[in-house]
Order: structure tokens, then C-alpha cells, then sequence
């Protein structure tokens, strides 16, 4: 098995993990790992409600975000993953662009569309990124499109709880991550020089397990195949 495909096994073996107990997941657009992971916590889970914009088959929505907005406010989203250009040590992402400081950054992205929205709302928001490198999880993010912490006085239902990278697993507390787990082959020397933002870690460190034979058997085949009509292309390498 090659490398690329055990990682990707096993950080959408993870993720399934982080929606334990929840009641409705939904994952935005161009977000292939996380729609994974939450299919395979679908099928351990029946119960759950999976939403993934962009999918035929797993959306019930009919007015794209606009409802998935509603369902966040009246409180009947559980889980919801972010990612962005950069990361900041205290929860920000930046989803506008790098670059310099707001307004003159040098390259400019799409935007953060309802990115700040969901982040204040959503209990249970999981930072993604597969790429762990200092340019992308950094001290300080050239813009903040959804903040980590709120001003001193908002109440706020959301907010980080993990963010899960190609390289580790981190919890949220108290404003700042704490390194939770490092995956196989890493380091928490190797994770420190990788990462632009200086977090707490406390020994001795988890190992996130790799996926078991049932584990993987399902992501290549029932999760594969659900995934296809949002993901074609990487549904295919998944599957093998």
C-alpha cells in the first residue's frame, strides 16, 4: 500500500472518530477527506445525517447554503470542517489571502463565504489541513476570515475543538493547541519544526492507530462508492 493512500486511509479513519456522538455533519465544498470521514461515520452510525454540499445523493438541501446556514443557527448542525490558507496558533484561518497585511496582500483567494458564520455557531468545528508546514500553520494569519476565540463578553456555541493535519492531531483549550496524538512515523521534534506556532504537549504522546483491515475495507468500498458523485476522481484512488 502506498504511503499517500495509508495517510489518506488514516486521517478519514480519524476524523470518523471526532464525529462520534454527533447527530448532523455537514462538509462544505472541495473537501474530499473530511466527506470521507463522515461517510464512514455514517456507516457506523445510521443515525447520523450526513450533508455534503455539493453531492446529489447525501445533500437533502435544495437552496445550497442558505440552509445549511438556518440548520446552524436553530442549532441542528453538530459538526462542520474549516480549512484555509493558513493557521494560526490561536485558531484563526485565513481563507482571503497571503501575502502582507489586509488590504494589501499578494495573493488573493476565493474567500471565506460563510466561514465566520458557521465558526461562531457550529459546536463541534474541526480544523483541517493535510499539509503541516510553517508556511501553512503559521503565528499569525495575514487575515483572520473566522476567528479561533471571541471578544471578551460574545457568547459563542462554536469555536475549534481539533485540527487535525497530515502529521498529527491537535485539541483546542484555553485559546491555544495542544498536541494530542502524532501519526505513525512522526515525531513531536520533527511536528515542533514543522509547525509556525508554538503549542503545549504533554508526554508521553498517543500514536493515532491506523485503521484496521475492516476499517480500510470499508473506506475503499461502501465509502468509495457514496463518495463518487461528489468526488469522482478521488473516490477512484480511494477505491483502489
Amino acid at each position: 500500500m502506498s504511503a499517500p493512500r495509508a495517510r489518506r486511509e488514516l486521517l478519514i479513519a480519524t476524523i470518523a472518530e471526532l464525529l462520534v456522538g454527533c447527530r448532523h455533519v455537514a462538509v462544505g465544498a472541495a473537501s474530499p477527506i473530511p466527506a470521507a470521514g463522515a461517510l464512514l461515520a455514517r456507516l457506523r452510525d445510521p443515525a447520523l445525517t450526513v450533508s455534503l454540499l455539493g453531492s446529489a445523493a447525501h445533500n437533502a438541501f435544495t437552496d445550497g447554503g442558505k440552509e445549511l446556514f438556518d440548520c446552524a443557527a436553530q442549532g441542528r448542525i453538530d459538526a462542520f470542517f474549516l480549512s484555509g490558507a493558513q493557521i494560526d496558533g490561536a485558531g484563526n484561518v485565513n481563507l482571503l489571502g497571503v501575502g502582507g497585511r489586509w488590504p494589501r496582500l499578494e495573493r488573493r483567494f476565493q474567500g471565506c463565504f460563510g466561514a465566520p458564520y458557521l465558526a461562531f455557531l457550529v459546536p463541534r468545528l474541526v480544523l483541517f489541513r493535510e499539509e503541516h508546514t510553517p508556511t501553512t500553520l503559521v503565528e499569525r494569519v495575514d487575515f483572520v476570515s473566522a476567528p479561533g476565540t471571541s471578544p471578551p463578553g460574545v457568547h459563542r456555541p462554536g469555536g475549534p475543538a481539533f485540527l487535525l493535519t497530515g502529521r498529527c492531531l491537535f485539541r483546542f483549550e484555553a485559546g491555544r493547541f495542544r498536541l494530542l496524538r502524532l501519526h505513525p512515523g512522526e515525531s513531536l521534534e520533527g511536528v515542533r519544526a514543522a509547525t509556525g506556532f508554538a503549542f503545549a504537549a504533554d508526554g508521553p504522546l498517543a500514536r493515532t492507530a491506523e485503521p484496521d483491515a475492516a476499517t480500510r475495507a470499508l473506506i475503499r468500498g461502501p465509502v468509495a462508492r457514496a463518495l463518487a458523485d461528489a468526488y469522482p476522481r478521488f473516490a477512484a484512488r480511494l477505491s483502489g
